[in-house]
């Protein structure tokens, strides 16, 4: 009698099978030399799999306001990146910031919640505003909305159900006209790289990125694929697919965060690894219920991997803190003013 076939009736059957593969380009090497060969195979991969950009506009920036604030000045802006968006953004300049006294500047990424506005103040949650205090320690910041959030969220009515994420249905909707949702977010991010830099107050050489959960997601990607980013801290999101979409992470990702193909061709930490050999500290809460520690702490061996192979382990920090889903403040800030300032 022959043997019977294994049977896969559910979707998390398939995807638990699934997780059994290897990731074909996931780096496993331990030279430069073959971290050079990885890096030039995973970044093509990365970008091809990114899918299509929008067509850019000309930044025609747009001021609603200009607040005078306690040692800084708040604007908000509004442009167009592309012809059938708009991003809504923060800017926290410092007083002492001017053409002849150009500052470090952070683009600052909210996560998966309220938008931009915890960042700057007008809102408290675990993200403990720190737009507001990167400006006090010198740093020009720029907090946009991210689709589906704050200003750009969508109403209920458009994703017919108040309970329904309505970054899952953006991400739908805007794939049937080619494009991926987290791609869309990184063009944005792009653009708000191209407004600091051309802002004669901005040191156009020392660039940072910065944010917690969701916002973790886009500095590390934003991080990986643009070179200006010079210092990254992701907070609370490095982890791996396995957790996600395994039993305990019970699909912990949403349309917004969603790589396409990621897991065949590699792993959350190998996308971080694109960030090397610039200067990249990862925060890692002991209570985050949202990415586990333990499951962190795989993927930062991961990536701590990929960093030794690159020549330049130093370059990589870890911050390990006592804490929940939130931004470990104190040590961002100086990680910030040591490879920045």
């Amino acid at each position: 009698m022959s043997k019977i076939a294994s049977r896969f009736l559910t979707a998390e059957s398939s995807v638990n099978q699934l997780l059994s593969q290897p990731s074909a380009l996931s780096f496993g090497g331990t030279s430069e030399e073959e971290h050079r060969i990885w890096r030039k195979a995973f970044r093509r991969k990365l970008i091809k799999n990114l899918g299509p950009k929008p067509e850019p506009v000309p930044q025609e920036v747009e001021i609603l306001e200009h607040t005078q604030m306690d040692g800084y000045v708040r604007e908000k802006i509004i442009f167009n990146p592309d012809p059938f968006s708009s991003i809504p953004a923060y800017v926290l300049t410092p007083d002492k910031a001017s053409r002849k006294n150009k500052h470090p500047a952070v683009l600052c990424s909210h996560g998966h919640g309220m938008g931009k506005d915890p960042l700057v103040g007008l809102k408290e949650d675990y993200q403990k505003q720190f737009a507001v205090e990167l400006t006090r320690n010198g740093f020009i910041t720029i907090s946009p909305d991210w689709r589906c959030f704050g200003e750009r969220r969508d109403r209920d009515e458009w994703v017919r159900r108040s309970g329904r994420d309505g970054c899952n249905v953006a991400y739908f909707a805007f794939g049937y006209f080619g494009y991926q949702l987290l791609q869309l977010d990184i063009c944005d991010a792009q653009q708000c790289l191209d407004y600091l830099q051309s802002r004669a107050d901005v040191d156009k050489k020392r660039i940072g990125c910065m944010g917690c959960s969701f916002g973790g997601t886009m500095t590390t990607y934003v991080s990986a694929v643009d070179q200006r980013i010079k210092a990254a801290v992701i907070v609370c999101y490095l982890s791996t697919l396995d957790d996600a979409l395994g039993d305990r992470g019970r699909g912990n990702t949403c349309g917004s965060q969603f790589m396409f193909g990621l897991r065949q061709f590699g792993k959350i930490a190998d996308v971080a690894g694109l960030i090397a050999p610039r200067s990249c500290m990862v925060q890692i809460a002991s209570n985050d219920t949202c990415f586990i520690d333990t499951d962190a702490k795989k993927a930062f061996n991961h990536l701590e991997q990929i960093y030794s192979a690159s020549g330049h382990p130093s370059k990589l920090e870890l911050d390990y803190f006592e804490g929940e889903h939130e931004i470990d403040l104190v040590p961002a800030i100086k990680f910030f003013e040591e490879h920045l300032q």
